[in-house]
């Protein structure tokens, strides 16, 4: 009997998940994640940061050029502008935990040496690289999280996640308020759903 499974239906970080240890340990076992191809054309993994057992997890979509060149999530203009939004909702940035739903950068470029464009990851590349926030939520123990933007952001969900019934605050990410017409009513927007969350944690 022949499979009609494509080799992209077994896409999955899963095995390189380590089992125990820490946030160290998980880091180091993401660094050498070859569950989906975004890796190939990747500098490297972009992996969370933050405090152990913060408060509030931040996960965005996937790195931008900026984070795979750096190896860090949340740098540059987008990550200043989100240190100013959780400090004016009254949660601090040290309380925060950051990090991306996919761990490496998906792009497209149509010449080497040309701007790297952000092309939104699939739903294959998402759930392959599912256990990776999966286990870093499982072991931050956050308060409340915050994601993407849906039509639901600025208020509280209960949902679970991978198991785990956990507190939600949708809201948009910081570069799509750099991005917006009217950048100060977007930036008061984000302001707004972080206080939704700041409210949440009590």
């Amino acid at each position: 009997m022949v499979s009609t499974k494509s080799p992209e239906d077994a896409y999955t970080a899963e095995p390189f998940v380590p089992g125990r240890g820490g946030l160290a340990a998980l880091r180091k076992a993401a660094a050498g994640c070859r569950g989906c191809p975004l890796h190939r054309d990747a500098t490297q993994t972009v992996f969370g940061e933050g405090a152990v057992h913060a408060r509030v997890m931040l996960v965005g979509e996937q790195p931008g050029d900026q984070e795979d060149r750096q190896g860090k999530p949340f740098v540059g203009p987008a990550g200043k502008l989100l240190d100013r939004a959780l400090a004016e909702a009254g949660i601090e940035p040290a309380d925060a935990y950051v990090t991306n739903a996919v761990k490496h950068f998906k792009f497209t470029q149509a010449e080497p040496r040309k701007r790297r464009i952000h092309k939104a990851p699939g739903l294959r590349e998402m759930t392959a690289c599912g256990p990776w926030p999966a286990k870093e939520l499982e072991l931050v123990e956050p308060d409340g999280s915050s994601f993407r933007v849906t039509q639901v952001r600025g208020t509280v969900l209960e949902e679970e996640i991978h198991g785990r019934r956990e507190r939600l605050v949708p809201t948009v990410h910081p570069s799509a308020v750099l991005r917006a017409e009217d950048r100060e009513g977007a930036y008061r927007g984000l302001v707004t759903d972080l206080e939704v969350a700041a409210r949440a944690l009590g």
